[in-house]
């Protein structure tokens, strides 16, 4: 329980950091540039560590690396951890239906599928989120890092417009 906090705090300190980077909106009454900013790192940051968390191969010691990069119109996060043997094809097919699919139309399905499933914890909602509420690109990239005991390593890539 306490890593899941500090995954939010983790998120919140990244997203603050990264305002700094854009002017504040005069009028107070409208959500500045700033506030926009603040809340998309915030949730991508955050989603983005809590999978990386639920998913790692707990049984490595390889760490979880995050990544935040700005450029002129793009933020783009990298997310690295190890990941599971038998959650890498579950994932590749995720990453599948995501990319071949309507992200409104799954999210859509996500949603009410997890109405009936309180258990469902891979969704890919958080994924989802990120393509329809924030615009963002998704990319992975899994790289074998050694062959006895397995270990492999899945990196996360979002980009988020700005």
């Amino acid at each position: 329980r306490q890593r899941w906090r500090v995954n939010g705090l983790s998120a919140d300190f990244v997203a603050d950091y990264m305002t700094t980077f854009f002017p504040g909106e005069d009028d107070p009454s409208s959500p500045s540039q700033q506030d926009k900013v603040r809340d998309a790192v915030s949730f991508i940051a955050n989603e983005l560590l809590e999978n990386a968390m639920k998913f790692s191969d707990e049984t490595s010691s390889y760490p979880i690396q995050i990544q935040l990069y700005l450029h002129s119109d793009v933020l783009v996060f990298y997310v690295t951890n190890s990941i599971k043997p038998p959650d890498i094809i579950k994932f590749q097919a995720l990453i599948g239906e995501i990319v071949s699919s309507d992200p409104d139309e799954l999210y859509i399905q996500r949603l009410e599928a997890n109405a009936l499933d309180d258990n469902n914890k891979n969704s890919g909602l958080g994924l989802l989120i990120m393509l329809t509420n924030y615009a963002a690109c998704l990319g992975w990239k899994f790289e074998t890092l050694q062959a006895e005991p397995p270990l492999t390593a899945v990196t996360t890539m979002v980009k988020m417009p700005v």
